[in-house]
């Protein structure tokens, strides 16, 4: 915090400044000045508090769910052995294993197998991971951490458990098993691979991959093929036989198993669909070569560039077919199009209640239960999987059946599904989605998605408000890297399409200037703010709400540069402006207001801040209700105007309060929840309370570095922070070495005179001058 004077402990220099920014989609669009009165950063940890003992752990622990084995699964011997011979050549290292292959040959169905014969075999634990995102594996590893009672893990950061779980796994002689499925970027994953120093556990991981990356570190890849002839005509005969349909096998087995490549993906299509039209073998192939005859022309062989072949194709129309026949209501073909153009790893069931889609299932809107019994129809087919206990990723398709459903759609058609599509996830979307990370991710993975396979149809005359809903959703999460270059894209692709003048463009630029500020570019912020300040004052106005929405976030870039006296002139004019353009009690007006309010409390203007501040959580918590995040928000500034003022106690009664609120409703990892993190640390400061705070800040600076890098501002100033605690808690040596490196990063990042550089140095010289050279 800054320095406020009197005889008490004092932190060197700041942290944020409690600002609100304009999002994109917001004034931008002749819609609202985006804001959130939580300021820059604003999620918040679950803080539990255990006490009593801890009962023994229940051996053996499977942590899950494992995949259940299909009907009919063949146990690929062969490939098995590979997979132990590999294990053993390992010898006490850990060995991770990437069985890789194309979509459709089997490759969780074996690790699956792998999963299950270890249970068999006795191991004491075996821990299953969907591995598309680095939160998934994470979430796991936390769970793991609890039930197997790894000391030190808490329960309510589950990153740092997952953590204290990997060095859990390094060194313990219990045998366990990871299995990592679906890997589908190695970068994400790069600190999250186990390692077993004992030789006790093994890592199995699947992927779609052909990168190096899934190699190195100890990892052996086992490529996964089709199944072989004999394993192709054995899983038809269980299959059918396990159903009670012997009398569908015949003598053109093994035709049939040749005719369908041997893909285990495409064998599953067809046994389903001879199982459910009561159909031979001989019928069966009899309809697969007159259909495949017909794709000669639909699919040329120059069309196939991933090598799959036109079996699954085959296969798949054949199961629409069977679908058509049974469906009443004709929804199902157009359900398998729209899921097709998703996430293959899943997208809620919710988006099937939103009327966008049901309006694209049927002129007059299908009903929520009619498109449920489209899905599951198409999952009785094993076209897709519906299942709602999966949330937020209830329904899932195969990558290899969403390709050739794909090339199915006819160019006609295709953009009133992908404007359907983006309708729904933005009919569904949160707000503010902080509160709901997991969906607030799967909708921006979905989002990607469609872009990626409709790119021209989420552009009209503007691009689709999906596509601002998604940056909005990456920058309010914190992740700033990701989150720049999206902002970076769209604003290239707005300009490529739409001029660099246009009302939309000038949106998207003022929100990349927001994304530069908030990785602490701010010179490169500020020049973008300014220019598109002039031309928005030139085309549309200094009135304009979008105008107002660049002038707000302009002044705060400003603000990052010390420009206080100037901020708080800025702020005062917008105040007015807003005041008089939405009303007194708009949520523009609070913004603007909230933003007034910590700009005198940087000029240290308290009394007027905490008046302001107080005016704003009044109006917020009528307006917004008193658990929206801008509430939330607000009353965490006006902490920072007491802290200002010197108001320690008043400050520490409404930060214990604020804190429970936050561990209630928000996440751990928001980049408001460090910020309140932060506070907590101050006030145990100010309590005197020396220890814990050199504990909190050690973990918030680690945290920091984690989620906004190394050189991140906020990190940096962590650090100097953390110095302070350890030269007070007499780690004096610690203390000088520690801050000795955040004033060279500092000055390197921030430059010399910034006022946090100018702090740190102050402080450094004062802790050298008294005996550490």
């Amino acid at each position: 915090m800054n320095d406020t004077g009197g005889p008490r402990p004092r932190w060197p220099w700041g942290r944020g400044d409690g600002r609100v920014r304009v999002g994109a989609g917001g004034v931008g669009a002749g819609g609202s000045i985006e804001g959130s009165a939580l300021g820059e950063n604003s999620r918040v940890a679950n803080i539990h508090f255990h006490q009593a003992p801890a009962p023994a752990v229940a051996w053996p622990v499977e942590i899950g769910p494992v995949p259940a084995l299909a009907s009919a699964f063949q146990p690929r011997r062969e490939l098995r052995e590979r997979v132990e011979s590999a294990r053993a050549d390992g010898g006490t290292v850990v060995l991770t294993q990437v069985l890789s292959g194309g979509g459709g040959v089997g490759k969780t169905q074996l690790a699956a197998a792998c999963a299950c014969d270890a249970v068999a075999e006795g191991y004491d634990l075996v821990v299953w991971a969907a591995a598309t995102e680095a939160q998934q594996v994470i979430t796991q590893y936390a769970q793991a951490a609890a039930r197997v009672r790894v000391p030190g893990a808490a329960g309510h950061d589950p990153e740092a458990d997952a953590r204290l779980f990997l060095e859990w796994l390094a060194t313990t002689s219990r045998c366990w098993l990871v299995v990592l499925d679906d890997v589908t970027d190695p970068a994400v994953l790069t600190s999250w691979w186990p390692a077993s120093r004992t030789g006790s556990g093994w890592v199995l991981a699947t992927t779609r991959l052909k990168d190096a990356r899934m190699t190195g570190g100890g990892r052996t890849r086992i490529d996964i093929d089709v199944y072989t002839p004999d394993e192709a005509r054995t899983f038809v005969e269980a299959r059918l036989t396990g159903e009670g349909m012997e009398h569908l096998l015949d003598e053109q087995v093994a035709e049939l198993a040749s005719a369908l490549g041997h893909l285990p993906l495409a064998l599953s299509h067809a046994t389903a669909y001879m199982i459910n039209e009561d159909l031979t073998c001989t019928a069966y192939l009899a309809l697969f070569t007159d259909q495949r005859t017909s794709l000669e022309e639909a699919l040329p062989e120059s069309a196939d560039t991933e090598g799959y072949g036109r079996q699954i194709t085959t296969t798949l129309l054949l199961s629409l077919e069977a679908v058509r026949a049974v469906d009443t209501t004709g929804f199902a073909t157009t359900a398998l199009s729209l899921v097709a153009l998703l996430d293959p790893a899943g997208h809620p069931h919710a988006l099937w209640s939103a009327p966008p889609l049901l309006g694209c299932l049927a002129p007059d809107e299908a009903s929520p239960d009619q498109a449920h019994k489209a899905l599951r129809l198409l999952h009785r087919y094993a076209l897709i999987t519906c299942d709602t206990r999966a949330e937020p990723r209830a329904v899932r398709i195969h990558a290899l059946t969403a390709r050739a459903v794909r090339e199915g759609i006819p160019e006609a058609r295709l953009p009133e599904l992908a404007e359907a599509a983006a309708d729904a996830l933005v009919n569904i979307w949160p707000y503010p989605d902080q509160l709901r990370p997991d969906l607030a991710a799967t909708l921006r993975a979905n989002t990607d998605a469609l872009a990626d396979h409709a790119p021209d149809c989420l552009w009209d005359s503007v691009p689709h408000a999906v596509l601002g809903r998604a940056g909005e959703s990456l920058s309010r999460s914190g992740l700033v890297v990701p989150a720049l270059a999206y902002w970076q894209r769209l604003a290239a692709d707005c300009e490529r399409r739409m001029g660099h003048e246009h009302l939309q463009t000038l949106t998207v630029r003022s929100a990349l200037a927001t994304a530069y500020a908030d990785a602490w570019r701010v010179p490169e912020a500020v020049g973008l703010q300014e220019r598109v300040l002039t031309d928005c004052r030139r085309l549309v106005g200094d009135q304009h709400p979008l105008t107002l929405g660049v002038r707000n976030n302009l002044a705060i870039s400003y603000g990052k540069t010390g420009r206080t006296e100037e901020v708080v002139g800025l702020f005062e004019r917008l105040v007015a402006d807003c005041e008089r353009q939405f009303g007194d009690k708009h949520p523009h007006t609070l913004t603007a207001r909230n933003n007034l309010a910590t700009a005198y409390r940087e000029a240290g203007r308290v009394v007027w801040a905490v008046g302001l501040q107080r005016w704003v959580i009044a109006d917020s918590e009528r307006l917004l209700g008193a658990e929206h995040p801008d509430t939330l928000g607000a009353r965490l500034n006006l902490i920072n105007c007491y802290w200002q003022g010197g108001m320690v106690e008043e400050a520490g009664e409404l930060l214990t309060q604020l804190i429970a609120d936050f561990e209630r409703l928000l996440g751990h990892e928001d980049p408001e929840t460090l910020n309140v993190r932060n506070h907590l640390a101050y006030y145990y400061w100010q309590a005197g309370r020396v220890e814990e705070t050199v504990a909190l800040l050690a973990a918030l600076v680690a945290d920091r570095e984690r989620l906004m890098g190394a050189d991140h501002p906020e990190t940096l100033t962590g650090r100097g922070n953390l110095a302070v605690a350890q030269w007070e808690a007499g780690r004096r040596e610690e203390a000088v070495a520690l801050l000795r490196r955040a004033v060279a990063d500092l000055d390197r990042v921030l430059g010399r005179r910034h006022p946090d550089t100018e702090g740190a140095r102050s402080t450094l010289a004062r802790y050298e001058s008294e005996g550490l050279t």
